[in-house]
């Protein structure tokens, strides 16, 4: 397995996903992508999909405001379908997770300027990930 930068899909196991949705019948992306960010939640011990939950959470962010496109050439070819709002707080919970798993993915980097860029990105998704608060209508209270 190999790693050659920071992004979510700059490594072979996020590369692989990027391969396996564009063999996916177009129906079936957002499950796989449901999936593997379900699994990643619910995991105990080793998160064996972090890798695919940060490149499944890039895609989601992607299509959110302020979101960056997924233009790296080892991401999907294909486009991916219009995801549900609800992926959303799948994919901050999945980074979540990954990003307060000390054993986990964060402790692979043996350079910290990488962990600190890696870090980072996981951070930018998250925020472009948070849903915006509910707008309620406030009354009009007059004394």
């Amino acid at each position: 397995m190999g790693t050659w930068d920071t992004g979510p899909f700059d490594n072979d196991t996020a590369a692989d996903f990027a391969n396996a949705l564009d063999d996916a019948e177009p129906e079936t992306r957002e499950a796989l992508i449901r999936g593997v960010l379900i699994r990643t939640i619910d995991a105990t011990g080793y998160l064996t999909e972090a890798d695919e939950a940060v490149a499944a959470a890039a895609l989601i962010a992607a299509q959110c405001p302020e979101g960056e496109p997924v233009d790296t050439p080892h991401g999907p070819e294909t486009p991916m379908p219009v995801f549900p709002s609800d992926l959303r707080a799948l994919a901050d919970e999945a980074l979540a997770r990954i990003a307060s798993d000390e054993a986990g993915p964060a402790s692979n980097w043996v350079d910290p300027e990488d962990w600190k860029k890696w870090r980072a990105t996981l951070a930018r998704l998250r925020a472009v990930l948070v849903p915006p608060p509910p707008s309620i209508a406030l009354f009009d209270v007059q004394p």
